[in-house]
């Protein structure tokens, strides 16, 4: 008899939904803050450039790529519940489709970071 009466369980699928839901309120976020400095160019255009400015730092690289990581993630996810809502073979292969999903981002991460920290940090 097992002590847990809960659906969840902690497997692939409940971690991609917790990483889903993380990513996706962060994008959100973003969008918030990008809107809002975007909209500060009607009111203050200098405001608005020094804003824009203070984005040019490694910190706000780092922030970016955390960005990117963020946006990679969540695609790759919804592409995988797209696929796990329409399949029955996808639904039954959940867990190979989770590493792939990680495959992918590791894929996305290692071709965006080198570059984008290179130019970050003044190496290009």
């Amino acid at each position: 008899m097992s002590p847990a009466t809960t659906l969840y369980r902690g497997h692939e699928g409940m971690w991609m939904w917790v990483v889903h839901r993380t990513t996706g309120v962060a994008i959100f976020f973003f969008l918030l803050v990008h809107v809002l400095d975007t909209a500060l160019v009607r009111v203050s255009p200098e405001a608005y450039n020094e804003v824009i400015g203070s984005y040019k730092t490694p910190l706000y690289a780092i922030v970016e790529a955390g960005l990117v990581a963020a946006i990679a993630l969540h695609a790759l996810n919804g592409l995988r519940v797209i696929a796990v809502d329409r399949s029955t073979w996808a639904l039954r292969h959940q867990k190979m489709l989770v590493w792939w999903v990680w495959i992918g981002f590791a894929v996305i991460m290692l071709g965006f970071l080198p570059r984008h920290l290179m130019h970050a940090f003044g190496g290009a």
